[in-house]
């Protein structure tokens, strides 16, 4: 996605990558038919231009820079005419490694088949980063996930999410690690909750990484999406991180594998100078400038301890949103800073392998809690494809959805979607939503309109919505009939997913609660009366309840009809031909007479409504029909 020309770059299965080169070239690397090849693609100075075309005559060796499989992960990005690769470089997809290459420096990269370093890595993110004011201090970090050495007795290795990092002027080592990151350290990553039952669920399959910028370059925020291990259990957990926590802990002790059972320990030996994962004529380091120039027991110290001791915990030590217990997992991550009127928020979009997008924001409560709220769900793929990855662009205000099926937008902000009065925006909380007097339309903090109404923090319509409320239409009352002894579904759906819904039926002008009991079933899209009988008929009034406001979402006037007037009006009859010979036979006026249970009258008064509803076109249609069906029985007579 370039933010600044407002384009997205799309590549098939087989481009593994393409980063912008310059203003108006990419790179992009691809497969190759499993012999990886990158070229240079020339898309234009301006937006305008409608450039986008190969450079003739370039093409180049993709290896280090993508996979030999399509199906297999990499991640990739340019620094300053260098780039830096997670991938897999053998045809096997064995050898996998961090890379760099390009800018007309000796390629580098991570020790091989050394599992002590990567043990089957899948790359998720990798990103620059600055440590200090000092340029020499600059680190890529990277994110991904690995299978654990600690496996025993011919289990499967539990998989553990990793966040590392190198120096960006690694130049390798003089004697040991030539050609080899010497700055190689990697920490894990941790995202777990405890239960009420005291068991703690941990989310170990790191799946996507957001990495939010913030006024301090040096500072992001690292929004982190992991799902549970294995398939018994479906679980997934979104955790945040700070840069100020993961370089402490990459300040801290090694891990160390020692004792009888070989067990990692923290290291409490000697620890060499300059201490390992140092960047070479840093802020610690000024005198020396080059990796070349480390001395051979701290490069073969980094050899031996890559990892640190401690784990990186997230802010309050728990995720920031949870979904256990559900049939889905979330499968990719992106967050968008929204400016409200009450304050900046963070919005989540979260996609799942349902084929849906998951629109969540987080309030906070008081410094050390938090209120999650799921804004809504959209379904952007009906073949419940599982989304692979997001994209958003600010300028467009639209988020780009991709999966196997295809690529789709989806508009960042749907505020008609919360309904036309001032109380269900208000309710909304969507930052990116307010009543401006007349609708639920997108918020522009630069507007200058007193009617702009709007609580994200709160969701108090009682207090903003005074004077707006009653310009929500009445709400409809409908008619729906059901047959003695049979089952109906009265249907209720509030549009805030966070509004609790009560039940009340009213009848001979009185109302009652409608309590679960065992012909009653309520479920989130309204209840379920199982066995109906005369005494279920009246009007049920869906009541819902959401920061003490109240509201009617659903008013249904239940007719119950008389079990065997149904059957016998459903009934087939053997002798209906000739019954209906009779019947024409009888005087029009024996007909009218004919005195009609009140279940008849009411279906025919359903049906007359239903007439009256159709428009012009359709009753002009119908009349056409008839009149033309009457004249032909009347030259039949005739």
């Amino acid at each position: 996605m370039d933010q600044d020309q407002g384009r997205l770059y799309l590549g098939r299965k087989q481009v593994g990558s393409h980063e912008p080169w310059n203003r108006t070239h990419l790179y992009t690397c691809g497969t190759g038919a499993y012999q990886p090849i990158c070229t240079f693609i020339n898309r234009g100075w301006r937006a305008e231009d409608y450039l986008f075309r190969l450079v003739p005559g370039y093409v180049d060796s993709g290896k280090g820079k993508c996979s030999y499989d399509p199906k297999q992960e990499n991640v990739a990005v340019l620094i300053n005419s260098n780039l830096y690769a997670g991938v897999h470089i053998d045809f096997m997809s064995t050898d996998a490694a961090l890379f760099r290459t390009m800018g007309g420096r000796t390629a580098i990269r991570t020790e091989q088949y050394d599992s002590r370093w990567l043990n089957e890595p899948v790359f998720i993110q990798i990103q620059q980063i600055p440590d200090s004011a000092e340029k020499n201090d600059d680190k890529l970090y990277f994110f991904f996930r690995e299978k654990s050495l600690d496996s025993s007795g011919g289990a499967s290795p539990t998989v553990l999410a990793r966040v590392g990092r190198v120096c960006l002027n690694d130049e390798g080592g003089q004697k040991s690690l030539v050609n080899r990151w010497t700055t190689f350290l990697k920490a894990r990553l941790i995202c777990s909750v405890i239960g009420e039952d005291g068991v703690e669920t941990r989310f170990d399959e790191l799946r996507d990484v957001f990495i939010q910028p913030t006024q301090d370059e040096r500072n992001p925020m690292v929004y982190a999406l992991f799902t549970t291990a294995g398939s018994v259990f479906k679980g997934s957990a979104v955790c945040v991180y700070s840069m100020a926590d993961i370089r402490n802990v990459f300040n801290g002790p090694f891990a160390h594998k020692h004792g009888h059972n070989y067990q990692w320990t923290e290291y409490t030996g000697k620890i060499p100078y300059p201490r390992p994962g140092t960047c070479p004529g840093g802020t610690f380091t000024p005198g020396i400038r080059s990796s070349k120039n480390f001395s051979d027991e701290a490069v073969n110290f980094i050899r031996a301890h890559p990892l640190m001791f401690h784990p990186v915990y997230p802010i309050h030590r728990r995720p920031l949103v949870v979904r256990t217990g559900v049939d889905y997992r979330f499968t990719a991550l992106v967050v968008d800073q929204v400016d409200a009127v009450d304050g900046r928020y963070e919005v989540l979009f979260l996609g799942t392998d349902r084929g849906t997008v998951q629109k969540v924001i987080v309030l906070p409560k008081d410094p050390t809690s938090f209120e999650e709220l799921t804004l809504e769900e959209v379904e952007v793929f009906r073949s419940r494809a599982p989304v692979k990855t997001m994209k958003i662009s600010s300028k467009r205000q639209q988020l780009y959805v991709s999966s196997d099926a295809g690529l789709t937008q989806v508009s960042l902000h749907r505020c008609g979607v919360y309904g036309r009065a001032c109380s269900d925006c208000c309710l909304a909380r969507d930052p990116y939503c307010a009543w401006d007097g007349e609708s639920c339309s997108a918020f522009t903090p630069s507007t200058k309109r007193r009617s702009r109404r709007q609580d994200v923090k709160h969701g108090d319509p009682l207090r903003q919505c005074r004077g707006f409320n009653a310009k929500g239409k009445r709400l409809r009352e409908t008619v729906q009939f059901g047959v003695e002894g049979s089952s109906t579904f009265l249907e209720c759906q509030p549009r805030s997913p966070q509004a609790t819904v009560k039940w009340l039926f009213q009848r001979e002008g009185k109302r009652k609660v409608v309590r679960e009991r065992a012909g009653v079933l309520k479920t989130n899209h309204g209840i379920l009366l199982k066995s109906l009988n005369q005494s279920d008929a009246g009007l049920y009034h869906c009541l819902a309840t959401e920061n003490n406001f109240k509201h009617t979402v659903a008013r249904v006037a239940l007719r119950i009809l008389d079990r065997d007037i149904v059957l016998a009006l459903t009934a087939q009859d053997e002798d209906e031909e000739p019954k209906t010979r009779q019947a024409a036979s009888y005087p029009q006026s024996t007909l009218a007479s004919t005195p009609f249970p009140p279940e008849i009258r009411l279906i025919n008064q359903y049906c007359q409504s239903y007439w009256e509803q159709l428009n012009p076109k359709q009753q002009q249609l119908r009349k056409r029909t008839s009149r033309r069906h009457t004249e032909s029985q009347d030259q039949g007579l005739g």
